[in-house]
């Protein structure tokens, strides 16, 4: 799958990326603390998810293989960081119900181990439950990194599974010391040079 064609999406496509984000990432450790109804779990991520989708469309990076089974959300954080998301806390309210608070533990948990240096931040790497193991994921990596390769530039993201912390060492990320939930469910943070 090396030749997947990769796209720049656009503000139209803002829910059905939100939706493969939340479809993929409903099985995770992760969103069951945040959502513990199985039930409703990929609604509310999905409503979530477009909240951040919608902010990267403005201020980030959104690519996708060209049959939309996988996509990259990723924000420079550049100089000045990009202002918050428009009517952040009602709309994550609105998005959250119940939940909000876990979802406002977890924004607090990665800013507190944000880094501070010039990078681009994956926020989110998503591929089909079907179409995983595929090489999708990898495409759309090495799609950016020769972006960041050519200019200089580290990436950062958080791996919320062994399986992507796994991929992501693949594609030079260094791993740190994990920080977690209140349940002790882990977070890496990881951290890539840029090649050559």
């Amino acid at each position: 799958m090396t030749g997947a064609q990769i796209e720049r999406l656009g503000p139209a496509e803002t829910a059905l990326v939100a939706g493969r984000i939340a479809e993929a990432f409903s099985v995770l450790d992760v969103t069951a603390w945040l959502v513990p109804d199985a039930a409703k779990r990929e609604a509310v991520l999905a409503g979530n998810f477009e909240i951040l989708v919608e902010h990267a469309m403005r201020h980030g990076l959104v690519h996708g293989t060209a049959d939309r089974a996988a996509v990259a959300v990723w924000f420079p954080s550049v100089g000045e960081p990009a202002p918050p998301p428009e009517a952040y806390d009602a709309r994550l309210a609105a998005a959250c119900g119940e939940w909000t608070e876990r979802f406002q533990h977890l924004d607090e948990l990665f800013a507190a181990h944000h880094p501070h240096p010039d990078h681009h931040h994956l926020a989110f790497l998503a591929v089909r439950p079907e179409r995983q193991r595929q090489g999708l994921g990898s495409a759309l990596l090495r799609h950016h990194h020769a972006w960041l390769d050519a200019h200089r530039m580290p990436g950062y993201l958080e791996a919320s599974s062994e399986s992507s912390r796994d991929l992501y060492a693949r594609h030079g990320y260094r791993v740190a010391e994990p920080f977690r939930l209140p349940d002790g469910t882990p977070f890496w943070p990881m951290w890539r040079e840029p090649a050559g």
